[in-house]
């Protein structure tokens, strides 16, 4: 099923997994790695130093990093995604930021700051949380709120308050450490912070309008990009813990504990949850791609459609969790231990769930 990374380098990320974890940040070896691999890069084009590969590649990609270690593919998944944002930014500050080999984004999808227009630019003041590697980041993307100069909420025709997304450097952010949480933890999810600061104007823009590149992708509608590349990195971590699962039980078992009885209804458990995350994933792609063709095709992608994505994407996350939660008690004590590796699984498979694009069916 994940046969898109080298022995190496799977070697490589199962050596240093736990470390980084440890740590609370990805070990520069893994760093090292998705530097030499452009794993943060995912989305760029060549021009901009990238890979220049499609959603469809990405998806299988990020899957079967998370297949090898959650935390890692988590990173790569929200900072190569904000790296999609390359296809609207002004040419000039993006070849700018994409001059650095390794230039990684990092930011926050919630509108957690203001912009007030000045004569050069913006004045941004904001807070936002959960901005994933934001310890080797070296760009961040914030949302704010526009307001006049009399610091009044600007709004659309429509009413609307009016939103932007801004690009901001590393030395003009204050990281404010508060990624406590107990799964994901060497995504290195800390907030930031900014004060006062003034930006010109061509560091603001706007996601799938007035696209900037002339390269397949950027004008996948965001929601369902985003949703589609959380939803395979749950099913990947569930199919490394799937794999887990079944070697504690059988470790266990061989030292006749249960009865055969006992044995054969684990392991019809086991099939049946292997054939749940086959058929959700299976479900899941077949949709995804049907979408991909009609906007290759027709520049298009019907609204019907782009809700079976959403839909498809949310049950193969809740599945993924499912399973896990079903498999669990058959993994002995060793599962509940914080330093294993099942445990580590099933800790990054839980924390991902909580993201709230994932919540509900």
């Amino acid at each position: 099923m994940f046969n898109l990374l080298s022995t190496e380098e799977k070697d490589c990320i199962h050596q240093y997994a736990a470390l980084s974890e440890e740590q609370g940040k990805l070990h520069p070896a893994i760093l090292e790695l998705a530097y030499t691999k452009q794993w943060f890069k995912l989305f760029l084009p060549a021009s901009y130093g990238g890979p220049q590969l499609l959603l469809p590649e990405i998806l299988r990609m990020e899957e079967a990093l998370a297949a090898e270690d959650g935390s890692l593919a988590w990173t790569v998944t929200l900072c190569s995604g904000a790296g999609w944002f390359a296809g609207f930014l002004d040419p000039e500050l993006a070849a700018e930021i994409f001059s650095d080999p390794q230039v990684c984004f990092a930011g926050s999808g919630a509108v957690g700051g203001t912009a007030v227009e000045s004569e050069t630019g913006y004045t941004i003041n904001g807070y936002w949380k959960y901005a994933s590697g934001a310890l080797h980041a070296t760009v961040f993307t914030a949302n704010c709120q526009l307001l006049d100069h009399n610091h009044n909420p600007l709004k659309d025709d429509a009413g609307n308050q009016v939103i932007r997304s801004f690009i901001l450097k590393k030395e003009e952010v204050e990281l404010v450490p508060g990624w406590s949480y107990f799964g994901l933890v060497a995504t290195g999810s800390h907030a930031f912070e900014v004060k006062d600061l003034q930006v010109p104007a061509n560091r603001t823009f706007q996601i799938n309008e007035n696209i900037k590149l002339n390269s397949p992708g950027f004008d996948y509608p965001f929601l369902q990009m985003a949703e589609t590349t959380l939803a395979v990195n749950s099913a990947g971590m569930s199919a490394h813990f799937l794999t887990l699962a079944a070697d504690s039980f059988r470790s266990r078992s061989g030292l006749k504990r249960y009865t055969q009885d006992q044995v054969k209804f684990f392991e019809t458990e086991l099939s049946s949850c292997s054939e749940a995350l086959k058929e959700a994933r299976t479900n899941f792609y077949t949709t995804f791609d049907a979408s991909w063709l009609q906007l290759t095709e027709e520049n298009k992608i019907d609204k019907e459609l782009l809700d079976a994505v959403s839909l498809s994407s949310r049950k193969l996350a809740h599945i993924s969790r499912q399973i896990t939660d079903t498999l669990y008690p058959y993994c002995g004590l060793e599962a509940a231990r914080k330093e294993t590796e099942i445990n580590r699984v099933w800790r990054d498979i839980h924390t991902a769930s909580q993201h709230s694009l994932l919540t509900f069916l």
